[in-house]
């Protein structure tokens, strides 16, 4: 693995300096002492590690971070289900963000992906030129390899249509030679997107292969990008942006969903994944039916770090940083085990909260009281290294401000995290978001019997009894629960609010909580604690956020989104 990363490296180097030798004098002689475009074309081992090296992209957003925030799970703690522990500039930059919204600007965006995705963007043009006017390829390789190219811009353009809706199309390399470019409309992209994952997903091979996206992966993305597109037209309503480019015709909304649907049944259709009945394997086991794209990694060269993120301290005291851990919003939304709500207000479920809960309760929350890693967790005031503390009371507390800390996608079994790091894949596009998607989109057409079922599908897996969705309405309450608890700490839940235009409402004028346990007699008592310092805070304006100041100066034919 050593070789492979340090090849990836060197390709991007000659693709690069193969491409400023494109604006030089020509010659009729190829030097033997340097590598020039034509070689590096002639050779399917650096297309192919050009190619594979691409897949950086989406390394970016593993385990929930977002590029220049760097820290796992930053977008769960964007939205209700994360809270990050502390309160100082680095490791608490999160809580600032959130908690005022005036910290976005055009000259400090916040979430800022432009620079980065648009890299991405010119290098995959880049290569698609190159592939058709370079490549010695067989066409089905050619064809082939600018599937895979497509879906990577495809991907960037996501996040870019995701953060600020109206962005610049660029689909050929020749654009560039025109420097001042304007913004397409939000439509525009989100069609742009699409066409593009349409002609990935007819083109890439039926096959999982880790790391590169095949059919599955096409139509999975594909069904995500609709659903996100879809929502936009039934629920912005221009309400938030009085900018003429973006928003998106309300009359399109059906489409998007319609097209949403049929990509989450194609990905079905392909056979080649299964929803686990192990939900708590998924995260750690290599070999899940689930993952349709995931990032691999491998021991010693290529790690990660998330457990020392977010393990609770006593796996290695004194080592541990407890970024973020769950807020008492998040464990609430897990039902008992026979598929009922739970509620503190049930006597029974008060007095012992953790007990006959769902089985993604235990495999993503480790509560007061938990069976973890040879030891009974204890989130009490009386535990000095592991329980809580009060959100505010140190700067940088590395423990629960909650009550709780996470599970998911954490290893039980690695005990040498500090030195060794970690090795558990981060799985990109999960069957599960799939049906997810299927039914949300067959909900929104109207077809609640086709969104019971396929809502029903993923329940049963998860050992709950099936979904009824009656009407729009119970059916977005039972999908929004049922996206909530299944994707947890996957980067959705901040997303999903914003698509759905409640983010406002759910992100703004209220504080997070945790339940704070004391001990009482052979027992605890829970209390209810405020884990924010102050109301979060979440405008209107921030579901689409400023083109970075820079951007705007550098591009005469570039203008600021309106309202910034």
């Amino acid at each position: 693995m050593r070789n492979l990363k340090v090849l990836k490296y060197s390709a991007m180097a000659l693709f690069s300096s193969a491409f400023i030798s494109m604006n030089s004098c020509s010659i009729d002689v190829i030097p033997q002492d340097r590598y020039v475009e034509e070689n590096i074309w002639a050779d399917p081992s650096t297309i192919e590690l050009y190619i594979n090296g691409m897949y950086a992209e989406v390394k970016k957003f593993q385990f929930g971070l977002f590029p220049n925030l760097g820290y796992d799970n930053a977008m769960d703690a964007l939205a209700d289900g994360m809270k990050f522990t502390s309160n100082t500039p680095g490791n608490g930059t999160v809580n600032i963000l959130i908690s005022n919204a005036n910290q976005f600007s055009p000259a400090s965006v916040g979430l800022n992906y432009w620079g980065s995705g648009y890299d991405r963007i010119r290098r995959v043009n880049e290569f698609i030129g190159g592939l058709k006017t370079k490549s010695q390829s067989s066409d089905e390789e050619k064809v082939k390899y600018e599937a895979e190219a497509r879906f990577i811009r495809a991907y960037a353009y996501f996040w870019l249509a995701k953060l600020h809706g109206s962005v610049i199309i660029f689909n050929d390399i020749e654009q560039y030679a025109t420097k001042d470019n304007p913004r397409s409309s939000e439509e525009a992209v989100y069609d742009f997107i699409i066409e593009d994952l349409d002609f990935a997903a007819a083109n890439l091979p039926n096959s999982n292969k880790s790391g590169r996206a095949g059919k599955g992966a096409a139509y999975a993305l594909q069904s995500r990008a609709a659903l996100f597109a879809g929502s936009i037209a039934k629920n912005d309503k221009k309400q938030f942006n009085s900018d003429p480019l973006t928003g998106i015709n309300q009359a399109k909304a059906n489409a998007y969903f319609t097209k949403a649907a049929q990509a989450a049944q194609a990905t079905i259709d392909l056979g080649l994944y299964e929803l686990d009945a192990n939900f708590q394997s998924i995260f750690t086991n290599k070999n899940t039916k689930e993952a349709i794209l995931r990032v691999d990694f491998v021991a010693p060269t290529v790690t990660h770090q998330y457990d020392l993120g977010y393990a609770p301290p006593k796996d290695a005291l004194g080592n541990t940083l407890v970024y973020g851990v769950p807020t008492a919003e998040l464990v609430d939304e897990f039902e008992m085990k026979d598929g009922s709500k739970f509620s503190w207000d049930n006597p029974a479920h008060a007095a012992a909260p953790y007990e006959n809960r769902e089985p993604r309760f235990y495999a993503s929350i480790l509560y007061n009281g938990a069976t973890w890693k040879g030891r009974t967790i204890n989130t009490s005031i009386a535990d000095v290294n592991e329980g809580f503390i009060p959100f505010g009371q140190q700067g940088d507390p590395k423990r629960t401000v909650t009550g709780y800390y996470a599970r998911k996608m954490l290893d039980p079994n690695n005990t040498t995290f500090v030195v060794n790091k970690s090795t558990q894949s981060w799985i990109e596009l999960r069957f599960a978001e799939v049906y997810l998607n299927l039914a949300e989109a067959k909900a929104q057409l109207g077809e609640f019997a086709a969104a019971s079922t396929a809502l029903t599908a993923l329940r049963e897996k998860r050992g709950l009894p099936a979904a009824s969705l009656p009407n729009l309405a119970k059916a977005m309450e039972v999908i929004e629960h049922e996206r909530t608890v299944e994707l947890a700490f996957e980067g959705h839940r901040f997303w999903d609010l914003r698509r759905w235009r409640k983010a406002h409402i759910e992100l703004n004028g209220k504080k997070m909580t945790g339940h704070k346990p004391t001990p009482d007699g052979a027992g605890f008592t829970y209390e209810v604690v405020p884990a924010d310092a102050s109301d979060r805070s979440f405008t209107g304006k921030l579901y689409y956020l400023p083109i970075p100041e820079s951007e705007v100066q550098v591009n005469l034919g570039l203008t600021q989104i309106q309202g910034w």
